[in-house]
């Protein structure tokens, strides 16, 4: 069978996207891994109606509406090589054989790559955060670490004191210039130098390798990001963001690649179920609007 889209990633913007082809009586085939990126977190916040909903209730409910449509078609595989034919695409797959279909829309979402830094790793979306509009709220105005991972690191110490007592951790990283101190200095950001050693204890406490110990409610890094290598094999073009690259992709979220859509976080250099909703739905019309046009 050629399906008239593949969509490889069932998280919220596949679904996103699957839901406005199946309501297009369109035959659709999803291949999700059951990697959520935000599978790690209690509950997600942001999203209007499903705001403080466990992350897999919001994913769950949403695979359950789209599999309500007789067109859709659900295989919970890994797909591994993404090839370009003349009559569409093939996805190969790790157990269940090759797929065609006449477009492609890529819902992949990104791979975080932590600091490797002790303890962080199992707080990863408990106490260690990356987005501050997904979490900051429930810290309660308490006491909120900031780790450099680099200079971006400018960007969460000057946003998160309207969620708590904010203190910069450098981590040897880099040292801000006067201008970024004075910026420090007008929110009320404490700034230590020196290198980050662990995290530890009940919440997060931060330990420097000169032996201070900074008791905090929750710490905020940015992770490096990696794209799925589907997007390579290809030749997408790609775009720099700030934590790794991503898709460049047009209005109607169609990539460099005639009929190779992309959606979600691998096509946008932010996190947010919101907003990857919202992009899956582009992603699904353009889809379906290049299967009218040809």
């Amino acid at each position: 069978m050629i399906y008239d889209v593949i969509i490889v990633g069932g998280s919220y913007a596949g679904l996103s996207a699957g839901l406005q082809l199946a309501r297009a009586r369109r035959q659709v085939l999803v291949i999700d891994a059951g990697q959520r990126r935000n599978r790690f977190a209690a509950t997600s916040h942001g999203f209007l109606g499903q705001d403080g909903q466990p992350p897999e209730v919001i994913a769950a409910e949403g695979r359950s509406q789209l599999m309500e449509y007789p067109t859709v078609t659900w295989v919970q595989d890994s797909a591994q090589q993404a090839l370009q034919q003349a009559d569409g695409f093939s996805i190969h797959t790790l157990c269940n054989g090759a797929f065609q279909g006449k477009r492609l829309i890529l819902a992949t979402g990104v791979v975080d790559e932590l600091p490797a830094i002790e303890g962080l790793e199992e707080r990863w979306g408990k106490r260690v955060f990356h987005c501050p509009y997904c979490h900051g709220y429930e810290l309660d105005q308490g006491r909120i670490g900031v780790l450099a991972t680099s200079p971006l690191a400018m960007h969460h110490a000057l946003m998160l004191p309207d969620w708590g007592t904010t203190t910069l951790f450098t981590n040897g990283i880099f040292t801000p210039d006067a201008e970024q101190q004075a910026q420090l200095d007008r929110r009320g950001v404490t700034v230590h130098s020196g290198a980050v050693r662990r995290i530890s204890g009940e919440r997060a406490d931060v330990e420097l390798e000169d032996g201070r110990v900074f008791s905090l409610d929750g710490v905020f890094t940015m992770a490096r990001t990696r794209i799925s290598p589907l997007a390579g094999q290809l030749a997408c073009e790609l775009l720099d963001g700030p934590t790794g690259a991503y898709l460049q992709t047009d209005e109607m979220r169609q990539t460099s690649v005639p009929g190779v859509f992309a959606c979600g976080d691998t096509a946008l250099a932010a996190g947010s179920v919101a907003l990857a909703v919202g992009e899956g739905v582009r992603a699904g019309v353009g889809a379906h609007f290049s299967l009218i046009t040809g």
